[in-house]
């Protein structure tokens, strides 16, 4: 998953999820998706950002991985997720942008505070909050530490 910085790495790129169970406001996610077989996660974010929103990554640094067990309107669910930062290239619109998923359904997509103590609407993977602090008290902010990374990815 990406956390997907704005050009002045203040916000981040999520998508925008109707209520659950668990969370009556909805629920932001990050971008990204599974790994491919025979995929590495390297190459699976590259692909799933360019099949979702048509975007290269721009600066992708890995930042670590997580373990994500979450419940789901009552389901339980387990993940493994491969962390990444980067800017978008294009950038989304500030408003009013969507993702396309794998199965062909269009998901809004908002930019999130990366500062976001007063957002009321969860992250999830919720771990990701932690490694953004993290990131961001270690390198003074996520821009700068993506910004030192020249890849530009894209299939």
């Amino acid at each position: 998953m990406l956390v997907a910085l704005s050009a002045d790495g203040s916000r981040h790129l999520v998508s925008s999820n109707p209520p659950t169970s668990e969370n009556p406001l909805g629920y932001h996610r990050l971008v990204g998706g599974g790994v491919d077989l025979g995929e590495t996660h390297r190459a699976a974010i590259v692909r799933e950002v360019d099949e979702e929103l048509g975007a290269a990554i721009l600066g992708l640094t890995y930042l670590g991985m997580i373990e994500n067990i979450f419940r789901f309107n009552g389901e339980l669910g387990h993940e493994i997720v491969a962390l990444y930062a980067g800017i978008l290239d294009p950038e989304p619109a500030a408003e009013g942008g969507t993702l396309t998923e794998s199965d062909g359904s269009v998901a809004p997509v908002v930019w999130r505070p990366v500062d976001d103590a007063d957002v009321d609407v969860p992250l999830y993977p919720r771990e990701a909050n932690e490694w953004i602090r993290d990131a961001v008290a270690r390198s003074g902010d996520l821009l700068r530490l993506t910004s030192s990374s020249p890849c530009q990815c894209r299939r």
